[in-house]
């Protein structure tokens, strides 16, 4: 490459070069577009010498927008993505046909001129002259290639792109000012190289790879002489020789193409007249671009990923730096989405909540221990069509990220949360309380973090069912999912040591506001996603650690460069010990209690469900010790219906509960997902239960005559308890008027 001389200057290469496009400049004028000569010497050499040595960097090596591929944890591929379809390919990749027909059709004298083609300006101006007007360009193949860099740079910003390819003076100074630096800087074959990979073929094909793909199925490389011809014909005019659409036009411009070739003796007559006697083949094949082609359902799990590239610092420093990232592409993103679990959440979603139904569905699974998000479905397609019921929402996930605006109210799912804080606190699960179906707080029952009451007014709690009173311990509220039990334990417990455990587990708002202080945060009064629902639960199968939820493996760059990727962090929320307790208490919950019908017989397995207000939003959120789902059922609209009386996936429902809907629905998701040959188990531990002070009275007495543990017609649990009707058991969670802890919260 040509150095600068020891003082700075220019070399006698470099200079040689400027002159010879400055005296030529008024030729290329009159060649290429219509403006006047007079004064047009004098402008192009003030254009062309100001600023020369200023030439941007990417002109070398342009940032060409390619294709970004997704792929799963397996390496399958989820979707691709892309501003521009293109595959960038090295010149050793691209038919000698290809390279020898482009050069022939638009710069045939390319390997031996400069920057600027004397000749071909002096045959365009002859020829424009004689046509009076402007029959034929000059711009050599470098010159082409340095204004389809601008054009690539405008992007889809029209004025840019009118501003890039513009037809006037200070355009032609600055494109062939850049030409000869160019040609300098990177020689022949690269340019070459560079100008096939970033040229616009049609059929939204940039670059002859994915033109080669698009019109003929197969890599460019593999190009044979008239197919070569046929795309090179295409450059000068994408729209007019379509062979798509206009099969006879494209046929005769490649023929011109194929008969050039001849001419500049590339092939020989003989082979040009066979290749023009060949019909057009095509074997075209249809782009498919963004999240809509997503498989299994996946495409809101791909949106996802989006806008984590698209926010996420790791990936530029701002916000036009990750999008600029995005639109060029050439990304191969490897996420954490499992196939298995995916395809198993996408038939789960779908199998009880038709996407026609007036309520949706979202299923979300987290690995515990890693936050590794393993698969993301809904009940409605991924899409644009309102008529078709596709949505862009994505209600598996917050505002910001893409999701509802407020999130959804998670019910007695939250219960889990209030009975860790208690026994982090020291409480134990034995403790009871007995209440009336229905009970009233003052209004400073409940204190804040800065020690102020949390409301003005007092608070009303009930239980859905008159048989829902008496005493209760932690156990048997949560299998019951008993409202005034948790609103006296979190009194007990305290508000702000609540909230603060419900941070400690990732519990975040849909809208991506601070947690409120308001005490019926306990009944799950303050809507959160799915996605967190699913994270915060892995926590108590990780044995209390909870790791924030990741969705990207890794993101390699075209040039092969890793982008360092945000990692789940990972941090204890409880001891080992209160995560082991929850575990054993949400057991009995599958096994007799709200969510039985949910309940997997093979495997440990625990969780529990959730109804909101009026029954507008419907949970079940369980796990196994290797994988967490939240299942969410409600209305994804403005307008929030209660679900009673309703049909949805064609059956009728009464009333709608965390364990009549949602439960099999999380109960299909991880069956499909999880491995019938790893069973883990939970770390067993002692839950203690209430003991009322007559089971100590009848310990003491128990050498008595008449007084053993065998006393006759004593057959209750926890004798002197009143247990309301079927505690002991559970329920069907059949939707017909039994409860599973809505909230009754303000």
């Amino acid at each position: 490459m040509p150095k600068k001389r020891s003082g700075g200057g220019l070399t006698t290469t470099q200079q040689a070069a400027k002159f010879l496009g400055v005296a030529a400049l008024s030729g290329v004028v009159l060649a290429g577009i219509a403006l006047p000569a007079a004064g047009a010497l004098g402008l192009a050499a003030k254009g062309t010498v100001d600023g020369f040595d200023e030439i941007p960097a990417n002109l070398k090596t342009p940032p060409l927008s390619q294709r970004t591929t997704i792929l799963d944890n397996q390496g399958g591929q989820i979707a691709t993505v892309y501003s521009r379809d293109r595959t960038v390919v090295p010149l050793t990749k691209i038919s000698p046909y290809m390279q020898k027909a482009i050069i022939a059709i638009e710069d045939a004298r390319f390997y031996e001129h400069g920057a600027v083609d004397l000749k071909g300006i002096l045959r365009a101006m002859n020829r424009n002259v004689q046509a009076g007007g402007t029959a034929q360009g000059a711009s050599t193949l470098t010159q082409q290639y340095v204004k389809n860099v601008f054009v690539e740079e405008a992007g889809d910003d029209p004025t840019k792109v009118a501003q890039a390819t513009q037809q006037t003076l200070g355009r032609k100074v600055q494109e062939l000012k850049y030409a000869i630096q160019v040609e300098e800087e990177l020689g022949k074959k690269k340019i070459l190289e560079n100008y096939l990979n970033i040229t616009f073929f049609g059929q939204q094909a940039y670059g002859v790879e994915a033109a080669s793909q698009r019109y003929f199925s197969k890599s460019a490389k593999d190009l044979k002489l008239e197919e070569a011809a046929m795309l090179a014909g295409i450059v000068q005019s994408p729209s007019r020789y379509d062979p798509v659409n206009d099969a006879e036009e494209a046929t005769k411009r490649r023929n011109t193409v194929i008969q050039r070739m001849a001419d500049v003796g590339d092939i020989s007559q003989q082979e040009a007249d066979k290749a023009k006697g060949t019909p057009i083949k095509l074997k075209v094949k249809r782009p498919k671009n963004g999240c809509i082609t997503a498989v299994s359902g996946s495409g809101f799990f791909c949106d996802y990923v989006h806008e984590i590239v698209t926010s996420d610092p790791a990936f530029g420093k701002t916000a036009k730096d990750r999008a600029k990232l995005w639109a060029t592409g050439g990304l191969t993103i490897k996420t954490t989405l499992d196939p298995r679990s995916q395809a198993s959440s996408n038939e789960a979603a779908t199998s009880r909540v038709n996407e026609t139904d007036k309520v949706a569905a979202s299923v979300v699974q987290v690995q515990p221990g890693t936050g590794q998000i393993l698969a993301m479905a809904q009940s409605r397609p991924y899409g644009l069509d309102a008529s078709k019921h596709q949505t862009m929402m994505n209600l598996s996930v917050d505002h910001k990220m893409g999701g509802t605006n407020f999130g959804f109210q998670v019910g007695s799912t939250f219960k889990p949360i209030t009975a860790a804080a208690a026994l982090e606190k020291g409480i134990s699960p034995a403790q009871s309380f007995t209440t009336d179906r229905k009970i009233t707080f003052a209004p400073d029952a409940f204190r804040t973090c800065d020690s102020q009451p949390a409301d003005t007014i007092p608070w009303e709690v009930e239980n859905e069912l008159e048989s829902e009173k008496g005493t209760f311990d932690m156990t048997g509220a949560l299998a019951k999912s008993v409202n005034t039990y948790f609103a006296k334990l979190e009194e007990k417990a305290g508000l702000c040591e609540t909230l603060t455990m419900a941070k400690k587990v990732g519990y975040i708002r849909g809208d991506n506001k601070p947690l409120l202080q308001n005490p019926a945060t306990t009944l799950g009064g303050q809507e959160s996603t799915p996605l967190a629902m699913a994270a915060l639960y892995a926590t108590f199968a990780n044995r209390g650690t909870y790791c924030t939820p990741v969705a990207i493996l890794s993101v390699t760059k075209p040039d092969g460069k890793k982008i360092d990727v945000p990692k789940s962090t990972c941090n204890s929320a409880m001891s080992e010990h209160t995560a082991d307790t929850i575990n054993q208490m949400l057991k009995g919950v599958v096994e007799d209690g709200t969510g039985k019908a949910a309940g997997l017989s093979d495997r440990d397995n625990a969780g529990k469900t959730g109804t909101s207000d009026e029954r507008k939003n419907a949970w079940f959120v369980g796990y196994t010790p290797n994988l967490s789902t939240a299942v969410w059922v409600g209305n994804d609209g403005a307008r929030q219906d209660p679900m009673s009386n309703i049909t949805i996936g064609g059956q009728y429902y009464e009333d709608v509960c965390g364990g009549c809907l949602p439960g099999p629905i999380w109960r299909t998701a991880m069956t499909g997902s999880l491995n019938a040959s790893e069973t883990p188990a939970f770390t067993p531990v002692d839950v203690p239960r209430a003991k009322p002070k007559e089971d100590k009275d009848k310990d003491r007495d128990k050498n008595k005559p008449g007084q053993g543990d065998d006393k006759p017609g004593d057959d209750t649990p926890f004798p002197g308890i009143s247990i309301p009707p079927g505690l002991i058991g559970g329920n069907d969670g059949n939707g017909r008027g039994q409860n599973d802890g809505g909230t009754n919260g303000p």
